[in-house]
């Protein structure tokens, strides 16, 4: 059996995700029910396919770093379109966490094979910088890879991330993301 090449592999799982319905009562499941602390929760406003879109993206942690992560939608509209009852939806993928190396070999990968290309893109989120593609089965993949400096951007977003989800309940949905 020959050995494997761990070094070329994703170091762990970043983050899985989802969209939610509920932001307050999945929060209560995951952290109240099952003891997961809410670590992170991103206000956000985004130009994603092909429309500004704002919503709420939660993280709650686990045991390695990983999360579960959870989206919500401020406009009907696009809660509607990318409901969780629906297949498929770019908010609902699975995030591998990789190096900035890992991360530039899996994207020439992607190129040199031709592999999907309308459907493989980046996007520097300021607190981590993600490749996306899409396997055979229509699964959203996501290598990140962190910014410099992400244990004090972590850190940050652990201190109000109870404030600034209730605040995104409230209605107050002005984006928090000050590391683009």
């Amino acid at each position: 059996m020959s050995t494997i090449d761990t070094s070329k592999l994703p170091t762990r799982l970043h983050h899985n995700a989802y969209v939610t319905k509920d932001q307050a009562a999945t929060r209560a499941f995951y952290e109240d029910i099952l003891g997961f602390p809410l670590v992170a929760t991103w206000s956000e406003q985004d130009e994603l396919f092909g429309a500004v879109r704002t919503y709420c993206h939660t993280f709650f942690g686990l045991g390695d770093g990983s999360a579960l992560a959870f989206f919500q939608f401020a406009d009907p509209e696009d809660q509607a379109l990318f409901d969780p009852d629906l297949m498929p939806s770019p908010f609902r993928h699975i995030a591998l966490n990789v190096t900035e190396e890992v991360q530039a070999e899996l994207q020439r990968k992607l190129d040199e094979s031709g592999w999907n290309p309308e459907a493989t893109f980046v996007l520097e989120h300021g607190y981590c910088r993600s490749l996306y593609t899409t396997d055979p089965n229509g699964l959203v993949l996501e290598f990140t890879s962190d910014a410099p400096g992400a244990e004090k951007i972590n850190a940050d977003r652990r201190v109000d991330a109870h404030e600034v989800l209730d605040r995104w309940l409230a209605g107050d949905h002005t984006s928090n993301n000050n590391y683009r």
